[in-house]
């Protein structure tokens, strides 16, 4: 979901930068309600950093990423999910590939957008997780982020052909099929735990298995 440098604007790089600033900013407020939230977020900041560089590829103008998004989200929850993508792209960008960091912004926004929609339709509402959820989950939440990749393609500076975004695209299908298996053997595996007064504090058990 990485842009490659070169194919936006400096002036709508700005633009995604103010976006996705206001879009983490407007969900600092809850780590003051709960203080437990901070260090969810750092958790998913590093594990979101480990997933991306255990496996990258790159793909026409942008990048294959494992992201671990549906394993993050379900076991952290949505506010540490949604600030820990901002901050472990930043720790990405600083520790392992500094050019990444001039798409921050867009990048931020490429996976922030389409989990802010899981969230919203699917994801506060679930009351227990099963394969088949998490399938749904994926699926709704991987092509968010290919379309996201297509719409900053659109509006870039380089012309791009069809093929390239189809390519990418149909990339992702490889993350649907593997990520739902490593989400649900996490869930399983936190599930053991969920008696223990720290595994409570740094994961949530919102919702149950089915």
């Amino acid at each position: 979901m990485h842009i490659e440098p070169g194919y936006i604007s400096a002036a709508k790089i700005a633009l995604a930068n103010v976006a996705a600033a206001g879009i983490l900013g407007s969900q600092t407020f809850q780590l003051l309600k709960k203080p437990q939230l901070v260090f969810r977020t750092l958790l998913a900041a590093v594990f979101f950093t480990l997933f991306m560089q255990a496996f990258h590829l790159p793909v026409g103008p942008s990048e294959l990423h494992f992201v671990g998004a549906m394993p993050i989200y379900l076991t952290f929850g949505f506010v540490p999910t949604l600030l820990g993508f901002g901050l472990g792209l930043l720790l990405q960008g600083l520790m392992f590939t500094p050019t990444d960091l001039v798409h921050l912004g867009v990048n931020t926004l490429s996976l922030a957008v389409p989990l802010m929609l899981v969230h919203a339709t699917f994801g506060n509402r679930l009351q227990a997780v099963s394969v088949k959820t998490i399938l749904k989950l994926d699926a709704f939440y991987y092509s968010g982020v290919t379309l996201m990749v297509g719409f900053w393609l659109a509006v870039g500076e380089v012309a791009t052909p069809l093929s390239a975004w189809l390519t990418f695209a149909s990339s992702y299908l490889a993350l649907v099929m593997m990520e739902p298996v490593f989400t649900w053997m996490i869930i399983i595996g936190l599930k053991r735990l969920e008696t223990s007064k720290l595994a409570r504090y740094c994961f949530e058990y919102r919702v149950g298995t089915a």
